[in-house]
C-alpha cells in the first residue's frame, strides 16, 4: 500500500517581478469591481465549453484534507428550470410573507427583491452547488468530509470569479430551505444544497441597484 504524501510533488511556481505582480493585482481588482449581481437576464445561449472551463476553475479551490466536497449540477433544460422556479418561488413567498423578520425585510428593501424569480427560467444556465457532507467508499463505509461548507463556498467563489472573468453575468440565489433541489436534480442525501448560481448574458435593458462597496479601511486591519 502506497504511503505517498501530498508533499512528494514539487511545487510548480513561477516568480514574477513586483511591478507585474502589482499590475496583475490592480487589473484583477478592476475586473472584479465591475461584477454585479444581475437579475435581468437574456435568454441567449452560452457555449457549453465556456461553462465547463469555468467549472474546472471552481475545481481548483482549496478544500479540507483535499476532499473536494462539492458537486455542481448544471441546469439548461427549460422544463427543469421551470420546476426549480416554481419550487423556489413557493419558498420565497413563505419567506417574504411569514418567515423573514422585519429587520431583514427592511435590509432587502433598497435592493428591490421579492418572491418573483423570473430569471430562474429566462437565464440560459443555472448552476446548483451542493456541499458533499460525506462519501460512501468502495467497501460501503461512510467517509466524512471536513470543512465542507467552507470548502464548497470557496469553490463557488472561484466559479463566480471565473464566470465574470469569462464575460458572463451572475447572480447567487439562496431560497430557504433548498432541499427541493435534491429531489428535482436527483442528488443524494449526502449532499446539501449550498447556493444556486444563475449565469448568462445580461438583458439589454438590465438594471442593478445603486450600491457602493466598503472602502478598504472599513473591512481590514493590520498588526
Amino acid at each position: 500500500m502506497s504511503t505517498k504524501s501530498f508533499a512528494d510533488h514539487p511545487l510548480e511556481f513561477k516568480e514574477i517581478d513586483q511591478q507585474t505582480m502589482l499590475q496583475r493585482g490592480s487589473d484583477f481588482y478592476q475586473l472584479m469591481n465591475q461584477r454585479r449581481s444581475v437579475r435581468d437576464f437574456s435568454n441567449r445561449q452560452v457555449p457549453d465549453a465556456l461553462i465547463k472551463q469555468c467549472l474546472l476553475t471552481a475545481g481548483t479551490a482549496p478544500s479540507g484534507a483535499n476532499r473536494q466536497p462539492w458537486h455542481f449540477a448544471v441546469v439548461q433544460s427549460p422544463e427543469i428550470k421551470k420546476t426549480i422556479r416554481a419550487a423556489a418561488e413557493e419558498e420565497e413567498k413563505e419567506f417574504y410573507q411569514r418567515r423573514a423578520p422585519q429587520d431583514w425585510l427592511d435590509a432587502l428593501a433598497p435592493i428591490g427583491t421579492d418572491a418573483d424569480k423570473p430569471f430562474l427560467e429566462i437565464a440560459p444556465c443555472l448552476i446548483v452547488a451542493f456541499a458533499e457532507k460525506y462519501v460512501i467508499d468502495d467497501s460501503g463505509q461512510k467517509q466524512k468530509n471536513y470543512y465542507v461548507t467552507e470548502s464548497a463556498s470557496l469553490a463557488c467563489a472561484f466559479l463566480i470569479a471565473a464566470l465574470h472573468n469569462a464575460g458572463l453575468a451572475t447572480l447567487t440565489h439562496t431560497p430557504s430551505p433548498m432541499k427541493f433541489l435534491n429531489r428535482v436534480l436527483e442528488r443524494p442525501e449526502s449532499e446539501k444544497p449550498l447556493m444556486l448560481i444563475v449565469t448568462g448574458y445580461p438583458a439589454a435593458d438590465a438594471r442593478v441597484p445603486d450600491i457602493s462597496r466598503k472602502p478598504l479601511d472599513e473591512f481590514t486591519s493590520y498588526f
